[in-house]
């Protein structure tokens, strides 16, 4: 049994005189050679295969995230993220718009079905951050908006599927909600009898820890579900203190943490970046999870590391670390019932 925090959890990380999470959400960076100018990169170098990658997808990075980056760098893990680069152009045989084919998922609109008992739920196509490596930075979000009779809808359909038992709030990143549209969904969803659990897919307590605000955290700390957020981190870099504190008061409010990671070439391919990765993480009471093998999405095959690769990544990972910091190695293939692990076998 999760125990919960019963009074008032009051918020206090870094920042929070400052601009609160909406207004440095809505001040994100959305332009290549704003980046570039934010970071001292020379725009004669940078901004033309920068700029043709924008078009494709379009840049979005917000402030807090970029004061982790190290100015004049192209090659910061964390910018090398969120930089649009000229070889999102090039077209590669197997790397596609729709890589675990979600199109043919959708039971409502909003809601995916690809496992028994989970649903995912779309809550948003808006994210905090577009990261270049998205394996949705192609999905027709459009096409799933949730207006007031689609969200009757998705709820009615949790009702007749007794065999779900958890639900993932998903996007995009459901953090960009405002906080009354997510505890309202809370509320929906625990009143359906046979379900247990609320998952929330987010990067936004990392790349804005602001996030974790005082609203958000009430209505976490008093829904009746056990509630798991799965975070994405890809690099120890972007845990600093602010994000370990706005962590902490999930973890206080009764949240399960693990972080879900992919590994990306020039970001995290290399084991001691993974060890540093591991460890940062849990002093943070955040558990890994899953390393996921790269999506096939088009535009991004300048990160995909190959599976021998990553398999030689988390057997020197099994070497150094206690097994319960080593991430399940795993990829997600369409039509099949789970995740599936990668074999370690050389």
């Amino acid at each position: 049994m999760i125990q919960r925090t019963p009074s008032r959890i009051e918020a206090r990380i870094a920042g929070q005189d400052g601009p609160g999470w909406q207004e440095l959400l809505a001040g994100s960076i959305t332009t290549p050679h704003a980046l570039l100018e934010r970071l001292g990169l020379a725009p004669e170098q940078w901004l033309a295969g920068a700029s043709e990658g924008h078009r494709l997808f379009p840049i979005r990075v917000p402030e807090p995230f970029i004061q982790r980056m190290e100015p004049g760098n192209p090659d910061d893990p964390l910018l090398r993220q969120v930089l649009p680069r000229l070889e999102e152009r090039q077209e590669v045989g197997g790397f596609v718009r729709d890589p675990l084919q979600e199109a043919g998922a959708v039971q409502a609109t909003g809601l995916i079905r690809k496992y028994r008992s989970r649903a995912l739920l779309m809550v948003t196509g808006q994210c905090a951050v577009n990261c270049r490596y998205c394996f949705r930075r192609h999905f027709p979000y459009d096409e799933q908006r949730l207006g007031p009779e689609e969200r009757k809808r998705v709820i009615e359909t949790l009702r007749h599927s007794p065999e779900i038992n958890e639900v993932i709030l998903s996007g995009g990143d459901p953090l960009a909600v405002n906080d009354r549209l997510l505890a309202h969904w809370a509320s929906e969803i625990a009143q359906v009898p046979h379900i247990r659990r609320l998952r929330i897919h987010t990067r936004l307590p990392v790349v804005i820890p602001q996030r974790v605000c005082d609203s958000l955290l009430q209505w976490l700390s008093h829904t009746p579900l056990q509630v798991v957020i799965v975070l994405h981190v890809n690099h120890p870099a972007e845990l600093d203190s602010a994000t370990r504190r706005a962590l902490g008061y999930l973890r206080a409010a009764g949240a399960t943490l693990l972080n879900q990671s992919v590994i990306l070439r020039g970001v995290n391919d290399d084991v001691q970046v993974l060890e540093q990765l591991s460890e940062a993480l849990f002093d943070a009471g955040v558990l890994p999870y899953y390393l996921h093998a790269f999506d096939p999405v088009a535009g991004a095959h300048h990160f995909h590391v190959d599976d021998d690769q990553a398999r030689a990544l988390v057997r020197q990972l099994l070497a150094r670390l206690p097994g319960f910091l080593v991430p399940r190695l795993v990829r997600e293939i369409p039509g099949h019932a789970s995740k599936t692990p990668i074999d370690l076998a050389p």
